[in-house]
């Protein structure tokens, strides 16, 4: 939900025509941020109310003018009104689209998520751990799977992601990929990340994990027990590259380092 929303004419003085009339804008502010929509009205600044954000006076002309962008305004009121109840969060720039009934530029979600990725490549060793990088991978591979096993496409636009989308993607993880809980809502927890991305830059408007409430589990991990794992250091194996197994994995049980092939 928008915190503020404010709307005003100003007229453009750096804009004045030959015949000395200034060009009427309405300025539509929504949470500290601008749009500018031209009224397509003109006139005389020495006419122009900056107090007042209208004409001056009482003639038939000023009178003609304010009614039509009270108009105007009241239209703007209606539309924001309107997309509040669609999308529950709205730009000045979407709000604008919506008054201009321009179409607005399609942006597809791998491309954004490859880029993402790139990003993440580029500072690994420095912001990111090879590890973060390879999660985002495969994190980027299985939302292609489920687009294509889903919608039977290749891509999808980003206006289309919804809460349906956000469901549906953790069915898929939890049926056909066969994750468990957490494995699931950690694939959707680096999805979001893309998604909140998207929302910083008002590419969307309408969060669509709003209302997904999976959380990781805390699970239970067994351990060896001290005679265990004595067993297994006394035990010999026919083969030395099991016997090295062995030793790689007493060593990770002595000191807590993990053996990770790369």
């Amino acid at each position: 939900m928008n915190k503020t929303f404010n709307l005003l004419f100003f007229i453009k003085k750096n804009k004045i025509r030959t015949n000395g009339t200034a060009p009427i804008y309405l300025r539509i502010t929504i949470d500290g941020k601008a749009a500018d929509i031209a009224a397509k009205r003109y006139i005389d600044p020495k006419k122009w109310d900056v107090k007042a954000h209208k004409a001056l006076g009482n003639s038939q002309e000023a009178k003609t003018l304010n009614l039509y962008l009270k108009t105007l305004e009241q239209k703007v009121y209606d539309f924001h009104y309107l997309m509040l109840k669609e999308e529950n969060f709205v730009t000045a720039e979407s709000l604008k689209s919506k008054l201009l009934g321009t179409d607005i530029e399609q942006r597809m979600l791998i491309p954004i998520f490859q880029e993402h990725n790139d990003k993440v490549e580029a500072l690994v060793g420095q912001d990111f751990a090879p590890g973060t990088l390879e999660r985002y991978k495969t994190s980027l591979k299985h939302t292609q799977e489920f687009i294509n096993w889903k919608y039977k496409v290749s891509d999808i636009d980003i206006m289309e992601i919804d809460h349906g989308f956000v469901s549906d993607y953790d069915f898929w993880l939890r049926s056909v990929r066969k994750c468990g809980n957490n494995t699931a809502v950690k694939y959707l927890k680096n999805f979001k990340k893309i998604i909140r991305l998207c929302m910083a830059h008002g590419w969307i408007t309408k969060d669509p994990f709003l209302g997904y409430k999976a959380k990781i589990k805390a699970v239970e991990r067994p351990y060896l027990t001290k005679e265990e794992i004595q067993m297994i250091y006394e035990k010999e194996f026919a083969s030395d590259r099991l016997n090295q197994v062995r030793d790689i994995f007493l060593f990770s049980c002595y000191t807590g380092l993990a053996y990770v092939i790369y």
